[in-house]
Order: C-alpha cells, then sequence, then structure tokens
C-alpha cells in the first residue's frame, strides 16, 4: 500500500504502539476536520445540507463496517459507554434476571450492568482469560434466568479475542441476548452481522477506527429495537425531527431514536474521512498486514530472556493486541521507562501492551524492542 507512509507521517522519532487506547489519525483525517473548521470560520452553517449527506454517508460506512442490513440501523453515539447505557437501562429488568459477563472486563462493559443491581438482576461474571476454553467458560455459566451476556470482542488487557459466532449460537439456542462490545476489533478485524448476529454492538471511533474522541456507533437489532425503553429525549430522536411545532410527536422508528440532540458534526467529518481509509484498504488487506506486525513483534520480543506472553499466539484468538510481562521486572516500571523513550504503548491489567496497526512500520517495531532490551540491560 503505497500511500500509507503518506497518509501515517507519524514522527519518526516515537514509536507508536498504542492503538488499543487512542490512535493517530491519518492525514486524510486531519485534512477533513481542517476544511470543516475552514468552512465554520468562513462561511458558518450556510452548506448544512451538504453536511447532512456525510452524516448519511457515515452510516453507510458504519453498517458496512459491521454489515448491518441499513445505515438505519446505526445510531450515533459520544463512546461505548453510552451505547451499552442505552441497552442496559433500556432493557425492561424483572427481579431475579441475570447477565453474564467477563469478570475483570474494561470499566465500561462491567459497571453498567453491576449498576442494576439495586433492580434485583445479577452479574454473574466469568474468568475467561485463565479458562482453558473461555466461549465454554461464558456458555456454562448461562441459566434459565440468564437475560443477557455481555462480552468485549477481544480484551482490553490481555488481547484475548473471543469467537463471537460460537457465542451468538450459544444465546440464541438458549434465548440469550448478546451484547458485544466491540471497541477493540472494528476496525481491526472484520465483523458481519451474519456470521455474530449479535443482539447489541457499541464501539467509538478513537481506538481501531483512526479517528477522534467522542463519536461512535450503536447497533440494536431491529427485531428488538422498539422494545427497548428511551430514557433521553429532544427533538432529534423523533420521527419527524424537521417538525418544531407543538402537538403530539413518535420516536423515530429507526436508529435515531437513540439520538436525542444535535449531532457531533465535526466528528461526523472526521469518521466518515478515517473510515473511507479502512473501506479503500479492505478488511482482507487490513488484517493480513495487521497479522504480520503482530507476529513480526511476537518473533522479535521472544528473543527476550525471560519474556512470558498474556495474549494467546493462536490468530483465532487474538487480534491486534500484544501482551507482555519480562520475569523479574515490574511491569508499569517497564512501561514508564518505555513511555520516556517515546515507545507509546500502556500498562493494562499488569501486564505491558504493545497495540500496532496495518500501518505500523517494521522499523517501528524493531525500534520498540530494542529499547526494550535497552532498558532490561541498565
Amino acid at each position: 500500500m503505497l500511500y500509507l507512509p503518506s497518509e501515517f507521517p507519524l514522527d519518526p522519532e516515537i514509536c507508536y504502539l498504542n492503538h488499543a487506547a487512542v490512535s493517530p489519525w491519518p492525514r486524510r483525517t486531519a485534512e477533513a476536520v481542517q476544511r470543516f473548521a475552514f468552512e465554520n470560520l468562513t462561511r458558518g452553517a450556510q452548506g448544512y445540507l451538504e453536511w447532512m449527506k456525510v452524516e448519511h454517508r457515515l452510516r453507510e460506512r458504519l453498517a458496512w463496517l459491521i454489515n448491518a442490513p441499513s445505515p438505519d440501523d446505526i445510531a450515533l453515539v459520544k463512546n461505548t459507554s453510552e451505547g451499552l447505557s442505552f441497552v442496559a437501562s433500556g432493557i425492561e429488568w424483572n427481579p431475579g434476571d441475570r447477565i453474564v459477563g467477563i469478570a475483570d472486563d474494561f470499566p465500561s462493559n462491567r459497571v453498567v450492568w453491576e449498576s442494576l443491581g439495586d433492580r434485583g438482576v445479577a452479574f454473574d461474571s466469568v474468568g475467561i482469560n485463565a479458562a482453558a476454553d473461555p466461549e465454554q467458560a461464558l456458555i456454562d455459566r448461562i441459566q434459565s434466568e440468564t437475560r443477557l451476556m455481555a462480552v468485549s470482542s477481544v480484551h482490553f488487557a490481555t488481547g484475548l479475542r473471543l469467537d463471537l459466532a460460537r457465542l451468538s449460537r450459544a444465546c440464541r439456542d438458549q434465548g440469550v441476548l448478546l451484547c458485544v462490545d466491540a471497541i477493540q476489533s472494528l476496525g481491526a478485524m472484520r465483523f458481519d452481522l451474519n456470521e455474530v448476529p449479535a443482539d447489541f454492538v457499541s464501539a467509538d471511533g478513537h481506538k481501531w477506527m483512526l479517528a477522534p474522541e467522542g463519536l461512535g456507533l450503536l447497533y440494536v437489532n431491529p427485531a428488538i429495537r422498539d422494545s427497548l425503553k428511551l430514557h433521553e429525549f429532544g427533538w432529534a430522536m423523533r420521527e419527524r425531527p424537521g417538525d418544531y411545532g407543538t402537538g403530539s410527536w413518535m420516536p423515530a422508528p429507526n436508529a435515531r431514536r437513540f439520538e436525542c440532540g444535535s449531532p457531533n458534526m465535526l466528528g461526523i467529518h472526521a469518521l466518515d474521512a478515517s473510515l473511507s481509509l479502512l473501506q479503500e484498504m479492505g478488511f482482507e488487506a487490513i488484517e493480513k498486514l495487521l497479522r504480520a506486525n503482530i507476529e513480526k513483534l511476537r518473533e522479535q520480543l521472544a528473543k527476550i530472556p525471560g519474556i512470558r506472553f498474556v495474549t494467546p499466539a493462536d490468530p483465532a484468538h487474538s487480534a491486534g493486541i500484544l501482551s507482555f510481562q519480562v520475569d523479574g521486572r515490574d511491569s508499569t516500571a517497564l512501561y514508564r521507562q518505555l513511555m520516556a523513550r517515546d515507545v507509546i504503548c500502556a500498562n493494562r491489567g499488569g501486564h505491558v501492551r504493545f497495540s500496532p496497526h496495518f500501518h505500523t512500520r517494521e522499523e517501528t517495531l524493531t525500534a520498540a524492542v530494542a529499547h526494550l532490551r535497552d532498558i532490561l540491560s541498565e
């Protein structure tokens, strides 16, 4: 992909391996934001009708991202947490209902379900990272009272990738709703609702989708969308948002019912630009390049004495995260030393976490490993 260096002119002095936290933007995204800002500076909102076309195109791109039936099935939300909160607060729970989830999942995908405890809903947490069969461990926790399974597509700390198709089959067989926090896979790996017929999917764009913070998607299965009780109201979520008069109103029949007010139009222009790059690349190429980078990184790190990988080696159970520890070394201290050398990474769950993307240069991987070697030899 010859144009990738021009799309990602990252400072050569840094080793950016932190896409699982916040990604750098492609050049086209920065330029889209600049153009939008200049238009606002010089012409205000004169072009708002054109902006609405960009908004519609973004919904089309997001529908493509998860292979949703229609752009009308995509709600634009502020972040993953907001999307999950719409689900948790919208379902009509009964005392005694149970939710199966991951014990040490990211707080957004635990707190939202644990908050239902005062309504008599139990959160059954499963330790999947130490399980020989993570999917079966989740499936085995389903009981007759289980209403929903809430999982992350990829574990934020260990990089464990779940077989969502297997989980969705088990949930369908037992009449359990499936909610997927997909922030650690959308933009890195292909997601297909035909293969994984999840009832809810939520993610925001600042990680693998290469966009700014503050805008993401919520998908709700159209067959059950109307059953979610709404808790946010405003002009935009109505069936006729352009009707500003008084009188009766109805919620929008599509996913816009979850968007109560004015859109994040700046974020819309940015996320639309970032997704245009992913569409041009295609997920066959994205996955191939990202997989190659993970394999190169693992191969180089494996030569360091005492290193222990936390992320599974099996490609079926890994994605863009590679987490590790070094025997006898404190991971928090290693993380701080790496950051001091401009190796941009993360410290999650007691591990150092590297997360390259498809555009990451091999020279960046090699330099990051060299910095780690130097730190360990000091």
